[in-house]
């Protein structure tokens, strides 16, 4: 579930260079040329963004939606005077913040999708159990945070978003621990939150997963609404992707994959069959928008997994957009999941 937006090198002063996961195969599949106009949806510590920018004399939008990341932005401005912008966002709204930086179509869009090693690495983030800290896991600061799910949900509900967004089979056990545990006190902490999960599952001293990974993922991707996040952007990168425009999407975990490859394979074939979502008719009459690049996805390797031990689940995949028109949204078919809130939440 843990992506590596960046992992710092040796370069001197200022933005520190990164090397994020599966770099030079993001380049090679993206191909920024000169004149181009890119967008980095999830800027995070700013590899990709630094990359692209020296691969061409490209304009890029660097997009994210934590304002610390974009703290470190004004380096790489410096560098690249009068070719990048970074703007406080979500890249599910990058119609409307290319909009007002002028820009109505673009060559190419990337995103790395997750949790940035900055916020792991941050303890007051509260995203990781590996350091105890506050119980937050907000990506942009705003809305209830993992502390208010884990606190205010009925044991139910917690079971179902642990279930679905964890992938967790023993999502019942854990929401009923955690249920007994906050009866006796607010549950406000990370490594309590972990221990609570630990104690349900064990762990072996041999096992390379911590126990709570699955638990810790389901209430991040709540949280943070990112599977929502995810289709609506591929959505607005469809609409705003010109004639041979590149989409290139790098996924960490087996949800969001799964929604890349169904919104890839629904863009550029139509269903042998007719559904609720595309009857016969208009399946005849289907346009694709994209074309795939790599109809398997492109993966790190050996050495690369070796050296960064969180690039081992990284997923590429990447298309081409045509002169199609882009097609409507659909969440439903992308099966991007869906639980019941408790008001408020």
């Amino acid at each position: 579930m843990m992506t590596d937006r960046g992992r710092p090198s040796s370069a001197a002063g200022g933005l520190a260079r990164h090397i994020p996961v599966l770099l030079s195969e993001v380049l090679s599949t993206l191909r920024p040329e000169d004149g181009d106009v890119v967008i980095d949806g999830t800027f995070g510590a700013g590899g990709y963004a630094r990359a692209i920018l020296e691969a061409a004399e490209c304009r890029l939008i660097a997009i994210d939606r934590d304002a610390e990341a974009l703290a470190s932005a004004q380096d790489l401005a410096e560098a690249f005077p009068g070719r990048f912008q970074a703007v406080l966002g979500r890249y599910s709204e990058m119609e409307a913040l290319a909009a007002a930086a002028g820009v109505t179509a673009v060559d190419g869009v990337t995103l790395d999708l997750g949790v940035s090693s900055m916020q792991l690495d941050r303890p007051e983030r509260g995203f990781s159990f590996a350091k105890d800290g506050p119980l937050d896991m907000r990506m942009g600061g705003e809305g209830p945070t993992a502390a208010d799910l884990v606190n205010d949900l009925e044991e139910a509900e917690l079971a179902d978003i642990i279930y679905i967004f964890g992938e967790e089979r023993r999502s019942r056990a854990i929401a009923k621990a955690i249920v007994k545990r906050r009866a006796a006190a607010p549950i406000t902490r990370t490594g309590e939150l972990a221990d609570i999960v630990a104690g349900v599952l064990g762990r072996k001293r041999d096992d390379a997963k911590h126990p709570a990974t699955r638990t810790f993922q389901a209430l991040r991707l709540c949280v943070n609404a990112e599977l929502e996040e995810l289709a609506g952007g591929l959505s607005a990168a469809e609409r705003l992707l010109r004639p041979g425009g590149r989409l290139v999407v790098v996924t960490f975990h087996s949800l969001e994959d799964r929604i890349v490859k169904r919104f890839l394979a629904s863009r550029s074939a139509a269903p042998q069959k007719g559904s609720r979502y595309l009857p016969d008719s208009e399946a005849k009459e289907f346009l694709p928008s994209f074309q795939l690049l790599n109809r398997r996805p492109l993966e790190p390797t050996t050495e690369e997994i070796r050296t960064n031990p969180r690039a081992r689940s990284a997923r590429l995949r990447a298309a081409r957009r045509t002169g199609a028109p882009a097609h409507k949204p659909d969440f439903a078919g992308l099966g991007v999941p869906r639980v019941r809130r408790q008001r408020g939440t």
